[in-house]
């Protein structure tokens, strides 16, 4: 008798799906210190006063505040006590950046602007329900309808990612040499740099979540 070994995931060690999806920023970048470090700057700029003039105010060595203004340290409550006083602002100051408003969209149902996309004038409707203008990632949500049997299929490939998600009907969608039938409640998510698009409808109206992500430097289309 053979031990057998138990079967083990492959996608546990897959570094994508291991993230904490609740950490904010980016290339290890921590957004609380960069905001109290851009806040501190700010306010010694205004002061008029250089880096080792500060930080010998604040008893403290020029390296040390260098690497807090450059958000790569998490300053003590004793040095952010120390930086307020030599900067004659209360400690919770250096915090505004961190707590600055933070906009967001909120589109009331059957609200989307109605825009032109590619496959438009194929009957199908795009309802844009949100914009990314100051993120370096772009990300647009839309919602996708089809509800005429004629439509004809345009054959999609833009750079990025793409998430759908089917919330009414029925229709078969290709991604690259495969199609799925998809039905209310299923999902796809790809590379969207493959063609791809609806190729049979197969219970009208089709009404899809369609969420595209690309780098601001690609085009989308």
């Amino acid at each position: 008798m053979t031990d057998k070994k138990p079967k083990t995931d492959d996608t546990a060690t897959d570094p994508m799906l291991i993230q904490n999806p609740h950490v904010v920023g980016k290339t290890g970048k921590k957004p609380l210190e960069e905001s109290i470090g851009q806040e501190v700057k700010r306010l010694r700029e205004q002061l008029g006063i250089t880096i080792s003039k500060l930080a010998k105010s604040a008893d403290m060595s020029s390296g040390m505040l260098s690497k807090i203004e450059n958000g790569s340290t998490s300053p003590s409550l004793s040095s952010l006590l120390a930086l307020s006083r030599a900067l004659h602002v209360p400690v919770s100051a250096l915090f505004n950046q961190f707590e600055q408003h933070r906009p967001a969209t909120f589109v009331k149902a059957g609200d989307g602007l109605e825009i032109e996309r590619r496959g438009t004038r194929a009957g199908h409707q795009y309802a844009l329900l949100g914009h990314s203008p100051h993120s370096e990632l772009t990300v647009e949500p839309y919602v996708i309808t089809l509800q005429d049997s004629s439509d004809v299929f345009p054959v999609f490939q833009h750079e990025g990612l793409e998430f759908i998600y089917m919330l009414e009907g029925e229709v078969v969608y290709r991604h690259g040499d495969q199609t799925y039938p998809m039905q209310e409640g299923d999902s796809l998510f790809f590379d969207a740099s493959a063609p791809h698009g609806p190729e049979e409808m197969r219970k009208l109206p089709i009404r899809y979540l369609s969420i595209i992500s690309y780098p601001r430097e690609s085009a989308g289309s």
